[in-house]
Protein backbone atom coordinates (compact mmCIF):
# COMPACT_ATOMS: atom_id res chain seq x y z
CA UNK A 1 0.00 0.00 0.00
CA UNK A 2 2.89 2.25 0.92
CA UNK A 3 4.04 2.31 -3.16
CA UNK A 4 0.85 2.64 -4.50
CA UNK A 5 0.51 5.98 -2.31
CA UNK A 6 3.79 6.91 -3.54
CA UNK A 7 2.76 6.36 -6.87
CA UNK A 8 -0.20 8.25 -6.56
CA UNK A 9 1.46 11.33 -5.14
CA UNK A 10 3.89 11.19 -8.22
CA UNK A 11 0.66 11.26 -10.71
CA UNK A 12 -0.64 13.82 -8.71
CA UNK A 13 2.62 15.99 -9.20
CA UNK A 14 2.77 15.78 -12.29
CA UNK A 15 -1.37 16.53 -13.09
CA UNK A 16 -0.34 19.43 -10.78
CA UNK A 17 2.06 20.94 -13.34
CA UNK A 18 -0.23 20.78 -16.51
CA UNK A 19 -3.57 21.33 -14.35
CA UNK A 20 -4.14 24.03 -12.25
CA UNK A 21 -6.52 23.79 -9.20
CA UNK A 22 -7.46 25.57 -6.02
CA UNK A 23 -4.83 26.41 -3.42
CA UNK A 24 -4.97 24.45 -0.27
CA UNK A 25 -6.79 27.94 1.31
CA UNK A 26 -8.98 27.85 -1.46
CA UNK A 27 -8.65 31.52 -2.61
CA UNK A 28 -6.40 30.77 -5.59
CA UNK A 29 -5.42 29.08 -8.75
CA UNK A 30 -2.39 27.40 -8.63
CA UNK A 31 -0.47 25.15 -10.48
CA UNK A 32 -0.96 25.00 -14.29
CA UNK A 33 1.38 24.70 -17.34
CA UNK A 34 0.57 28.57 -17.60
CA UNK A 35 2.31 29.30 -13.44
CA UNK A 36 4.51 26.21 -13.68
CA UNK A 37 6.03 27.88 -17.03
CA UNK A 38 6.62 31.01 -16.35
CA UNK A 39 8.71 30.29 -12.55
CA UNK A 40 10.81 27.68 -14.62
CA UNK A 41 11.73 30.58 -17.15
CA UNK A 42 12.50 32.62 -14.89
CA UNK A 43 14.42 29.44 -12.97
CA UNK A 44 16.58 29.18 -15.81
CA UNK A 45 17.41 32.91 -16.80
CA UNK A 46 18.79 33.27 -13.58
CA UNK A 47 20.64 29.74 -13.49
CA UNK A 48 22.03 30.77 -16.62
CA UNK A 49 23.46 34.64 -16.18
CA UNK A 50 24.79 33.33 -12.63
CA UNK A 51 26.52 30.28 -14.46
CA UNK A 52 27.48 32.38 -17.47
CA UNK A 53 29.39 35.21 -15.20
CA UNK A 54 31.13 32.46 -12.93
CA UNK A 55 32.38 30.73 -16.22
CA UNK A 56 33.25 33.94 -17.76
CA UNK A 57 35.73 34.63 -14.57
CA UNK A 58 36.74 31.61 -12.89
CA UNK A 59 37.89 29.59 -16.46
CA UNK A 60 39.94 32.83 -17.29
CA UNK A 61 41.76 32.92 -14.04
CA UNK A 62 41.99 29.58 -13.18
CA UNK A 63 43.36 28.70 -16.86
CA UNK A 64 46.11 31.38 -16.03
CA UNK A 65 47.21 30.27 -12.59
CA UNK A 66 47.75 26.69 -13.73
CA UNK A 67 49.64 27.90 -16.72
CA UNK A 68 51.98 29.62 -15.09
CA UNK A 69 51.74 26.67 -12.45
CA UNK A 70 51.66 29.32 -8.96
CA UNK A 71 49.28 30.61 -6.32
CA UNK A 72 48.07 26.87 -5.99
CA UNK A 73 46.53 27.83 -2.39
CA UNK A 74 44.48 30.73 -3.98
CA UNK A 75 42.43 28.19 -6.09
CA UNK A 76 42.47 25.59 -3.11
CA UNK A 77 41.34 28.36 -0.44
CA UNK A 78 38.16 29.83 -2.54
CA UNK A 79 37.51 26.40 -3.17
CA UNK A 80 37.38 25.57 0.23
CA UNK A 81 35.29 28.67 1.39
CA UNK A 82 32.68 28.17 -1.51
CA UNK A 83 31.71 24.86 0.34
CA UNK A 84 31.50 26.17 3.87
CA UNK A 85 29.07 29.66 3.35
CA UNK A 86 26.08 28.63 3.61
CA UNK A 87 23.97 30.57 0.99
CA UNK A 88 21.38 31.30 2.77
CA UNK A 89 23.64 33.30 4.47
CA UNK A 90 25.18 34.71 1.92
CA UNK A 91 21.62 35.71 0.58
CA UNK A 92 20.42 37.12 4.07
CA UNK A 93 23.82 39.09 4.07
CA UNK A 94 22.92 40.60 0.64
CA UNK A 95 19.68 41.49 1.06
CA UNK A 96 20.75 43.82 4.01
CA UNK A 97 23.16 45.50 2.61
CA UNK A 98 22.38 45.17 -1.58
CA UNK A 99 18.83 44.46 -1.22
CA UNK A 100 16.53 42.11 -3.24
CA UNK A 101 16.07 41.36 -6.66
CA UNK A 102 17.24 39.48 -9.64
CA UNK A 103 20.79 40.54 -8.96
CA UNK A 104 20.86 40.22 -5.37
CA UNK A 105 20.57 36.35 -5.95
CA UNK A 106 22.28 36.07 -9.08
CA UNK A 107 25.09 37.83 -7.72
CA UNK A 108 25.13 34.28 -4.50
CA UNK A 109 24.43 32.00 -7.27
CA UNK A 110 27.58 33.25 -8.71
CA UNK A 111 29.59 32.95 -5.83
CA UNK A 112 28.30 29.67 -5.45
CA UNK A 113 29.22 28.13 -9.18
CA UNK A 114 33.19 30.62 -8.94
CA UNK A 115 35.04 27.76 -6.84
CA UNK A 116 34.55 24.31 -8.66
CA UNK A 117 34.94 25.88 -11.83
CA UNK A 118 37.96 28.31 -11.01
CA UNK A 119 39.29 24.82 -8.90
CA UNK A 120 38.90 22.43 -12.00
CA UNK A 121 40.34 24.95 -14.52
CA UNK A 122 43.50 25.31 -12.56
CA UNK A 123 43.78 21.60 -11.66
CA UNK A 124 43.16 20.79 -15.94
CA UNK A 125 45.70 23.68 -16.93
CA UNK A 126 48.81 22.45 -14.35
CA UNK A 127 48.45 18.89 -14.52
CA UNK A 128 49.41 18.74 -18.32
CA UNK A 129 52.24 16.71 -18.99
CA UNK A 130 55.31 18.85 -18.47
CA UNK A 131 57.26 16.71 -21.20
CA UNK A 132 54.50 17.66 -23.86
CA UNK A 133 54.60 21.60 -22.78
CA UNK A 134 58.74 21.35 -23.05
CA UNK A 135 58.52 20.00 -27.00
CA UNK A 136 55.91 22.62 -27.34
CA UNK A 137 58.14 25.32 -26.58
CA UNK A 138 61.03 23.43 -27.87
CA UNK A 139 59.04 23.59 -31.38
CA UNK A 140 59.14 27.48 -30.67
CA UNK A 141 55.16 27.84 -29.56
CA UNK A 142 54.90 31.03 -28.01
CA UNK A 143 53.46 30.80 -24.44
CA UNK A 144 50.19 32.24 -26.18
CA UNK A 145 50.10 29.03 -28.15
CA UNK A 146 51.17 26.87 -25.35
CA UNK A 147 48.13 27.92 -23.64
CA UNK A 148 45.84 27.42 -26.47
CA UNK A 149 46.77 24.90 -28.44
CA UNK A 150 48.23 22.78 -25.86
CA UNK A 151 47.28 23.25 -22.58
CA UNK A 152 43.54 24.22 -22.80
CA UNK A 153 42.42 21.74 -25.34
CA UNK A 154 43.72 18.95 -22.59
CA UNK A 155 42.48 20.28 -19.94
CA UNK A 156 38.99 20.69 -21.36
CA UNK A 157 37.47 17.77 -19.79
CA UNK A 158 38.27 18.43 -16.54
CA UNK A 159 36.78 22.44 -16.82
CA UNK A 160 33.89 21.15 -18.27
CA UNK A 161 33.65 18.76 -15.00
CA UNK A 162 33.69 21.96 -12.94
CA UNK A 163 31.43 24.02 -15.00
CA UNK A 164 29.11 20.32 -14.77
CA UNK A 165 29.45 20.50 -11.19
CA UNK A 166 28.79 24.34 -10.64
CA UNK A 167 25.59 23.83 -13.08
CA UNK A 168 23.61 21.28 -10.68
CA UNK A 169 24.86 23.81 -7.91
CA UNK A 170 23.20 26.70 -9.08
CA UNK A 171 19.88 25.32 -10.47
CA UNK A 172 19.39 23.40 -7.24
CA UNK A 173 19.93 26.24 -5.13
CA UNK A 174 17.91 28.82 -7.50
CA UNK A 175 15.16 27.37 -5.47
CA UNK A 176 15.37 29.63 -2.53
CA UNK A 177 15.41 32.63 -5.10
CA UNK A 178 12.10 33.46 -3.61
CA UNK A 179 13.41 34.74 -0.33
CA UNK A 180 14.99 38.04 -2.32
CA UNK A 181 11.95 38.15 -4.09
CA UNK A 182 12.60 36.76 -7.22
CA UNK A 183 9.81 33.90 -8.41
CA UNK A 184 11.45 30.73 -9.24
CA UNK A 185 10.10 27.05 -8.80
CA UNK A 186 11.37 27.46 -5.37
CA UNK A 187 7.54 29.33 -4.80
CA UNK A 188 5.52 26.13 -4.29
CA UNK A 189 8.15 24.44 -2.70
CA UNK A 190 8.69 27.15 0.18
CA UNK A 191 4.70 27.94 -0.06
CA UNK A 192 3.35 24.79 1.50
CA UNK A 193 0.33 26.52 3.00
CA UNK A 194 -0.59 27.41 -0.53
CA UNK A 195 0.76 24.75 -2.49
CA UNK A 196 0.59 21.87 -0.30
CA UNK A 197 2.86 18.78 -0.47
CA UNK A 198 1.82 18.41 -4.19
CA UNK A 199 2.72 21.14 -5.37
CA UNK A 200 6.24 20.91 -3.58
CA UNK A 201 6.65 17.66 -4.85
CA UNK A 202 5.45 19.34 -8.60
CA UNK A 203 7.89 21.73 -8.60
CA UNK A 204 10.93 19.38 -7.16
CA UNK A 205 10.30 17.26 -10.02
CA UNK A 206 10.47 19.60 -12.25
CA UNK A 207 13.80 21.48 -10.56
CA UNK A 208 15.09 17.90 -11.07
CA UNK A 209 14.45 17.45 -14.70
CA UNK A 210 15.95 20.97 -15.05
CA UNK A 211 19.18 19.94 -13.40
CA UNK A 212 19.38 16.30 -15.08
CA UNK A 213 18.93 18.38 -18.59
CA UNK A 214 21.26 21.14 -17.73
CA UNK A 215 24.03 18.22 -16.83
CA UNK A 216 23.32 16.00 -20.20
CA UNK A 217 23.60 19.30 -22.37
CA UNK A 218 26.60 20.19 -21.14
CA UNK A 219 28.03 16.40 -21.00
CA UNK A 220 27.20 16.76 -24.55
CA UNK A 221 28.81 19.96 -25.24
CA UNK A 222 31.88 18.28 -23.72
CA UNK A 223 32.05 15.08 -25.52
CA UNK A 224 32.29 17.52 -28.73
CA UNK A 225 34.81 19.74 -27.63
CA UNK A 226 36.96 16.96 -26.71
CA UNK A 227 40.09 16.74 -28.85
CA UNK A 228 39.82 12.99 -30.13
CA UNK A 229 43.28 12.04 -28.84
CA UNK A 230 41.90 12.62 -25.27
CA UNK A 231 38.84 10.48 -26.09
CA UNK A 232 40.88 7.39 -27.54
CA UNK A 233 43.66 7.41 -24.51
CA UNK A 234 40.37 7.67 -21.98
CA UNK A 235 39.04 4.47 -24.18
CA UNK A 236 42.33 2.39 -25.00
CA UNK A 237 40.26 -0.83 -26.13
CA UNK A 238 37.77 1.21 -28.59
CA UNK A 239 40.59 1.34 -31.15
CA UNK A 240 41.75 -2.15 -30.83
CA UNK A 241 38.19 -3.15 -31.50
CA UNK A 242 37.35 -1.14 -33.94
CA UNK A 243 40.73 -2.28 -35.71
CA UNK A 244 39.55 -5.67 -35.04
CA UNK A 245 36.06 -5.26 -36.88
CA UNK A 246 38.15 -3.39 -39.56
CA UNK A 247 37.02 0.14 -39.03
CA UNK A 248 41.26 0.90 -38.54
CA UNK A 249 43.30 -0.09 -41.28
CA UNK A 250 46.36 -1.80 -39.90
CA UNK A 251 49.50 -0.18 -40.85
CA UNK A 252 51.39 -2.04 -43.46
CA UNK A 253 54.52 -3.54 -42.56
CA UNK A 254 57.59 -2.87 -45.16
CA UNK A 255 59.73 -6.03 -45.59
CA UNK A 256 63.23 -5.16 -44.71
Amino acid sequence: MTELAIIGDFFSAFEFIFESRESRAGTVQVGGLEEFGQLTLTHLALSFVSLAVAVAIAVPIGIYLGHIGRFQFLAVSISNVGRAVPVLALIAFFIAFVGIGFANVALVLVLLAIPPILTNAYVGTSQVDPDTVDSARGMGFSERQVLTRIELPIALPTIFGGIRTSAVNVVATATIAPYANVETLGIPIINFNVYGGTGQLAAAIVVALITLACDAGLGGVQRVVTPKGLKLAANPGGAAKRRLFGLIPRRSVQPS
